[in-house]
């Protein structure tokens, strides 16, 4: 088994993995760091890994918008598993504490630390990186730089533990997606789609939510995102929960179906709390 995620090594999108293809039985699975979570997904859209890794909602910052648009514009993509992984950041590198000027990474990170970086490091420039585990890479060897990264990349990476845990929620945790190619799972504790509607009317959203609700399927989860084809038109990314079964699930997308200009369902699948 070929496994993109989000790299380079030590990021939490590869914890996620490793625990993907423990649940999974896969034996000896190889591991592929991609550069960008557009990466990931595009690295099994093009055939090139068996399966993919990607963030896809975090407890304290919300949705991560880069799987979400990824997800629409690959609807051939199916969710087969969902992880819920304990996120704990640590301020790692390879001066001291007192000597960090700049702070480096993913914005994600950065955001679920604002208050600490606030109260302990107010006047360093906190700087983006693509992953947790780059912003780790980058700060090797320097004195004034730190990395909020987990504490694997820093043993990954050489650097010492600064200060630990450092993220603002103690509960903080993110839901990592594990894609595949193939046929839709309509079975599982979960289920999770996208859809854009024929028309910005009064009420439209609320027809196509009512599909749900007179079913009794509980929406876990509904978020929102920009077309990116006109000012205020939307898609809609919503879980459902199945408590009995797929049988309301294909009612509800023959319901919805009509009303949509666009609908891509996921799949069904299960979830484990890590």
């Amino acid at each position: 088994m070929r496994i993109a995620f989000l790299g380079p090594v030590g990021t939490y999108g590869e914890q996620a993995a490793q625990a993907f293809a423990q649940l999974e039985q896969w034996e000896t699975p190889e591991l592929l760091p991609q550069t960008g979570i557009r990466a990931v997904i595009q690295a099994l859209a093009a055939g090139r890994v068996d399966a993919a890794v990607v963030p896809v909602e975090n407890s304290v910052e919300g949705g991560v918008t880069a799987s979400l648009d990824a997800l629409w514009e690959h609807p051939e993509l199916e969710i087969s598993r969902a992880v819920v992984l304990p996120i704990r950041h640590a301020l790692v590198g390879s001066g001291s504490v007192d000597g960090v000027s700049e702070v480096l990474s993913h914005p994600q990170a950065l955001a679920q630390c604002s208050l600490w970086l606030s109260n302990n490091l107010p006047n360093a420039l906190q700087l983006p990186t693509s992953s947790t585990a780059e912003a780790a890479r980058m700060v090797a060897g320097s004195h004034f730089r730190a990395a909020i990264a987990s504490q694997q990349a820093a043993k990954d990476h050489g650097l010492k533990e600064l200060a630990y845990p450092i993220n603002d929620v103690a509960g903080n945790c993110t839901r990592f997606l594990l894609l595949r190619q193939g046929e839709r799972n309509w079975h599982g504790e979960l289920a999770s789609l996208a859809f854009s509607l024929q028309a910005n009317q009064p009420g439209a959203l609320l027809k196509a939510l009512a599909c749900f609700a007179h079913r009794g399927l509980n929406m876990s989860r509904i978020e929102s995102r920009p077309s990116k084809r006109e000012m205020g038109e939307y898609i809609f990314f919503v879980d459902l929960e199945l408590p009995d079964g797929p049988e309301s699930l294909h009612q509800a997308m023959e319901e919805l179906r009509p009303l949509c200009e666009h609908l891509a369902v996921f799949g069904a699948y299960p979830m484990t709390q890590l």
